[in-house]
């Protein structure tokens, strides 16, 4: 276990969180750190832009019509993933001719009008228009604003889902770029978060790059934007988190910390790391081991290795826990079906189904 210094304060109970039942020993919350200068490198730092941009911001090609306004998500695997979590969606544009020939797209056609979903029947050129990597495979959804949840949903999720038992919430200090921000995503929904916490400002938020960074993460793992990181820290307290912050100033590394139980992990900006106010609010800190000469990893890679080192040391206890549900997106589909153009879908049988995997690429690929 990792030194501790200052103010210490005893907490009986690991694993629970703060008087909870679980597996680890007592803890000692850490005492304050002044300041927070240099404290980049439990992030790492972005540079560049996203490989998962925003079709915002997507130029149009030579001789596409213009691209319409709002907010899509592309590819048929992700229209049907959307579809089955009840995503917001406005509505679905389909490739005309694209939609004659395709008994695939026929099918997914099919089930949004059994959604009641819009659907629009356009020209090639104008999905090619809106697409932010060219591979919309003949439709596109514009979707509503995205569904934040509350704090309190991601705390009653870990009591319905947990009990006293470990629970992870990931909480991202004003992590600015799409990419970073999709991949914690993703990582935190694969070993079982119950939640991310995010600021409601100067922070990357949930947008189409975020749908196809996190592969599809987003739709199944309930985000709260918050307007304070340390009020969220102290209220995940009271609800039994032990708070521990990614830091290169950590006396000890992740091997040595108590990750057993109710963990809320929090994870620094790309350029100054975890803020002061924030890293004095946190119960203690740890940092990844490291044996090259490379600073540090991003943000992105280090929450990943620290979120499957918590999954590490509370596997047994996991194993006999129940999975936490995926939360169910707040609806917003059209109420009356109207299909325009003169596509006609076809029922085939022997259409392929949806195993429920998104991948915002090319069939089969994940680009995050």
């Amino acid at each position: 276990m990792a030194k501790q210094s200052g103010g210490k304060r005893q907490r009986q109970g690991a694993g629970g969180g703060r008087g909870g039942q679980g597996t680890g020993g007592n803890r000692e919350r850490r005492g304050r750190t002044p300041g927070r200068k240099g404290l980049s490198s439990d992030t790492g730092r972005s540079k560049g832009r996203s490989a998962g941009s925003s079709v915002r911001g997507a130029a149009v090609r030579p001789g596409a019509s213009r691209r319409p306004l709002g907010e899509y998500i592309e590819g048929r695997r992700a229209a049907a993933e959307a579809l089955r979590t009840g995503f917001p969606v406005k509505r679905a544009l389909v490739a005309d001719a694209e939609g004659r020939r395709d008994a695939a797209l026929a099918q997914l056609v099919d089930q949004l009008r059994e959604a009641n979903v819009q659907v629009e029947c356009v020209a090639a050129e104008q999905l090619d228009a809106l697409s932010s990597h060219g591979a919309h495979q003949g439709i596109a959804l514009e979707v509503g604003a995205f569904p934040y949840a509350d704090l309190a949903d991601i705390i009653a999720r870990a009591d319905a889902a947990c009990g006293t038992g470990p629970a992870l919430v990931v909480v991202l200090d004003h992590v600015t770029d799409a990419g970073n921000f999709g991949a914690i995503v993703r990582s935190a929904e694969v070993v079982g978060a119950v939640g991310v916490v995010i600021a409601n400002k100067r922070a990357a938020e949930v947008t189409v790059a975020t749908y196809k960074t996190s592969a599809g993460a987003v739709m199944h793992l309930p985000i709260a934007r918050v307007p304070n990181i340390a009020r969220a820290l102290e209220d995940l307290k009271a609800a039994g988190f032990w708070t521990v912050g990614a830091s290169e100033h950590a006396e000890g590394n992740c091997w040595d910390a108590p990750l057993t139980g109710r963990i809320a992990l929090v994870m620094g900006s790309e350029g100054a790391g975890i803020s002061r106010l924030v890293l004095e609010t946190c119960d203690d800190l740890t940092k990844l081991p490291q044996r090259g000469a490379t600073e540090s990893l991003n943000v992105a890679q280090a929450a990943t290795a620290l979120c499957y080192e918590w999954l590490r040391q509370n596997a047994g206890v996991l194993e006999r826990a129940p999975i936490a549900e995926a939360p169910s997106t707040a609806s917003s589909l059209g109420k009356n079906v109207q299909l325009s153009g003169h596509f006609e879908p076809h029922n085939d049988t022997n259409v392929p189904k949806y195993d429920g995997a998104v991948l915002m690429g090319e069939a089969g690929e994940s680009r995050g």
